[in-house]
């Protein structure tokens, strides 16, 4: 016997905003960090690429704003298991800063002012899928939410979108970072509920 009717297909979804599971959605964008918020300016800002055979690629705050830009709208997932629907940033991919950068890494260790470390893999920041946010909201991009610039990675949980961020290591071998050496999982997939270490 049939517990559902044949042609019953539930209520209709708008997939554009789903909660990943163990989520719930707010209309705050909370600010969490492992310590405190390190002011950057602009003046003295630099965001670097090395590559596994040491090779450096670095743009200054003018350069970085000289590049092609985007204005994602994506949806946010903490591992702290809140959502944030819809929100708006500006930044430029990282397939444009990758663009000109040989190298045979898999991996990448995403470096911020302060300290804070945290590990990707590369295939993860190409095609799309991550920036480097100077705008959110319509406005510059506040220090306690990254300010002058952070990572945006939105399909991984949001501590993988390394605030304050000033570089990327390439590596051929995978590393982990400040939250990954603590427990928290390598990869991050708020879809598969990968918080921790063994999810």
């Amino acid at each position: 016997m049939a517990i559902i009717s044949r042609g019953f297909r539930g209520r209709p979804r708008d997939e554009r905003h789903t909660l990943p599971p163990g989520q719930y959605e707010t209309t705050d964008f909370p600010v969490l960090s492992a310590g405190p918020t390190p002011r950057v300016g602009r003046e003295g800002w630099e965001f670097t690429v090395r590559t596994e055979t040491g090779a450096r690629h670095s743009w200054n705050w003018q350069q970085l704003m000289a590049l092609e830009s985007q204005r994602p709208t994506v949806d946010l997932h903490c591992v702290t298991k809140w959502s944030k629907f819809g929100t708006q940033w500006e930044g430029v991919p990282l397939d444009v800063l990758l663009e000109d950068v040989e190298t045979t890494a898999d991996f990448a260790l995403v470096h911020s002012y302060g300290g804070y470390t945290t590990n990707l893999p590369l295939a993860d920041l190409l095609d799309g899928q991550a920036w480097i946010a100077y705008r959110y909201d319509g406005e510059d991009l506040a220090p306690e939410h990254g300010g002058p610039a952070r990572l945006l990675v939105p399909h991984l949980y949001l501590w993988k979108s390394a605030k304050w961020v000033r570089g990327i290591q390439l590596l051929l071998e995978d590393e982990p970072g400040f939250w990954e050496s603590a427990g928290y999982h390598d990869y991050g997939d708020p879809w598969r509920e990968q918080r921790y270490q063994g999810d």
